[in-house]
């Protein structure tokens, strides 16, 4: 967009930019930087990047990132700044530039799910949470073309199910190794200089990039000075960190290209996986020695970007034989491992073979347990409040953990969860009744099915075993939403595993795109459910009355419509 049209669209007002245009010259530019990164043309790359740094276009999409759409974007920086009002929006989109400078990150510590452990996030300023995600908009596309098949951490797109179905895909028809991974606080120690010479962008965008690497952080109002790692907390911060990693599946392919034996170089680099999700990887081979060797060729590459393996999470393990008193493996949350089963139920192998096992995923012992504890936890919050009130708190809960694990083996334990939270409420009820658990009160018979924990206007508690079982389909090769197939992508995020069930209607039914602005939803966007006729003007809660917009689309038919308040269902 020229400077003229630049300077005619700061007079006007953020809420009547022209949001359809400003997301498709944005994507535009960026499907170009995508198309060149893929056929290699780095100076058609850096010239488009310059291009959508310099553009009106992808800085307002920055600044709306930061300021409307990001979940945390009321969390304040060193300078205090939590919000911006339109018209500072509107200012601060007007002096996005590189200036080589960057204000200190402000530390946070924040509690790691499921242990007692805090982990440090360093909050940026809005103006620098702004420029970080400009730049991003311009490095993304052009490492989207570049990453491994089978990296899948903080990539749009890409998901821990679709890592999950990998696995499975690379054992399911052999019986392996795996070494089962963790690098050492990957974020905090990430050399700087390695990394950017890795990233080798152009010096203004490098003198950006070091400026926030070098910024420090501020805790307890004094600044300590940061020599590696790249702070969590940053925009850009997981897209480093990815860049970073980049190059461990190829260089463990290339030791396999040197294993002897009569199967060729390309049938020994695909006998070996490597299976990454952010900082946690599986390696998985056959043979145990080939499993060893990889864990110290890793070991030497992570070196030369200032990085090591953890040990205390760094295990070997095989998926059917016991090995060290371990089989099968926990990641991201599953437990996968093979079971011998009669031949009517095993795997075959890829000329037909019988193979006496089956490889099951389920959720691992250690995240039911998490959840059990949450729900209790919850439960023993609400003894003196309302059933409406627990039910309201317990069933997002519920519905959440059972749709992450509803594209693998679950039903069983989703029965028993649902038979342990019944009898949690018993007791909670029991110590509400003094005695009795009031069971006409709080249970009632819903349909054909019996003992649902529901109050008299028919809210009732989510149950787990409520959630289908669906397998996951994995995302295709090194596919990216940058390459514009927007059919393909929309119909994935219906599928997704964490996506209600009456979103996923809502996007076959509008075929993918937001009802206000017309686009495509794309894997990143913040989608929400609105009602067409706001509930406080007497709109039903019904599909008809139901659609999908973008959460900044929403914002705006909420000041319009004259409604009370915003309603939505779902934010996902």
């Amino acid at each position: 967009m020229n400077t003229s049209n630049t300077q005619n669209n700061l007079m006007v007002e953020w809420q009547d930019l022209n949001w359809r245009k400003l997301e498709r010259v944005t994507f535009k530019l960026q499907k170009r930087i995508f198309q060149a990164s893929e056929r290699g043309d780095v100076k058609a790359v850096r010239k488009l990047q310059k291009t959508l740094i310099r553009s009106w276009s992808a800085r307002c999409i920055a600044v709306r990132r930061v300021t409307q759409d990001n979940q945390c974007k009321n969390t304040a920086g060193v300078d205090g700044a939590k919000t911006l009002s339109p018209k500072q929006r509107i200012v601060l989109t007007k002096n996005l530039r590189i200036t080589g400078k960057s204000k200190p990150a402000r530390r946070v510590m924040i509690a790691k799910p499921g242990t007692d452990e805090k982990r440090p996030l360093g909050i940026p300023t809005i103006h620098d949470r702004a420029l970080q995600a400009l730049l991003k908009l311009a490095l993304e596309p052009e490492w989207e073309a570049k990453f491994e098949p089978n990296s899948y951490g903080f990539r749009p797109g890409r998901s821990c199910h679709d890592a999950i179905e990998a696995i499975f895909s690379s054992i399911k028809t052999k019986a392996k190794y795996v070494l089962d991974a963790d690098i050492a606080k990957c974020f905090d120690r990430i050399n700087h200089e390695a990394l950017l010479k890795k990233i080798d962008t152009f010096p203004t965008m490098r003198r950006q990039l070091r400026a926030w690497l070098k910024a420090g952080v501020v805790d307890q109002g004094e600044l300590f000075p940061t020599n590696e790692g790249t702070p969590q907390g940053g925009v850009i911060s997981p897209l480093l960190a990815n860049i970073a990693l980049h190059g461990m599946e190829e260089r463990v392919k290339q030791y396999a290209e040197t294993l002897k034996g009569d199967k060729g170089k390309e049938r020994n680099r695909t006998s070996l996986s490597l299976i990454r999700y952010a900082d946690d990887f599986v390696i998985i081979h056959e043979d145990i020695n080939v499993v060893k060797t990889c864990q110290k060729v890793i070991a030497d590459w992570l070196s030369d970007i200032g990085l090591e393996l953890k040990p205390s999470k760094t295990k070997l393990t095989h998926t059917y034989k016991e090995l060290e008193g371990n089989v099968g493996f926990d990641f991201l949350g599953f437990h996968i491992q093979q079971y011998k089963v009669g031949n009517y139920r095993c795997a075959k192998s890829t000329n037909g073979k019988l193979l006496g096992f089956k490889t099951i995923i389920t959720p691992s012992k250690a995240k039911v347990k998490n959840h059990l504890d949450k729900i209790a936890e919850v439960i023993d919050n609400h003894k003196t409040a309302s059933q409406a009130a627990l039910i309201s708190k317990l069933s997002p809960i519920i519905r959440g953990w059972s749709n992450y694990y509803s594209t693998v083996v679950s039903k069983e334990i989703f029965s028993k969860l649902d038979m342990l939270t019944y009898e949690k409420l018993r007791a909670w009820a029991k110590r509400r009744g003094k005695g009795n658990i009031n069971k006409d009160k709080y249970w009632r018979t819903v349909g054909n099915r019996r003992w649902c924990f529901s109050t008299e206007d028919g809210l009732e508690l989510a149950q787990h075993k409520a959630t289908p079982i669906i397998r996951h389909v994995n995302v295709k090769g090194r596919a990216s939403p940058y390459n514009g197939d927007w059919t393909y992508w929309s119909k994935r995020r219906g599928k997704y595993p964490g996506t209600p069930n009456r979103v996923s209607k809502l996007l076959n039914r509008q075929k993918g795109k937001c009802s206000h602005c017309g686009l495509y939803f794309t894997s990143t966007d913040i989608v929400e459910v609105d009602h067409e006729i706001p509930k406080s003007l007497g709109g039903k809660d019904a599909y008809g009355n139901l659609r999908l917009l973008h959460k900044h689309c929403h914002d705006i038919k909420t000041a319009n419509d004259g409604s009370l308040k915003k309603n939505h269902d779902e934010t996902f």
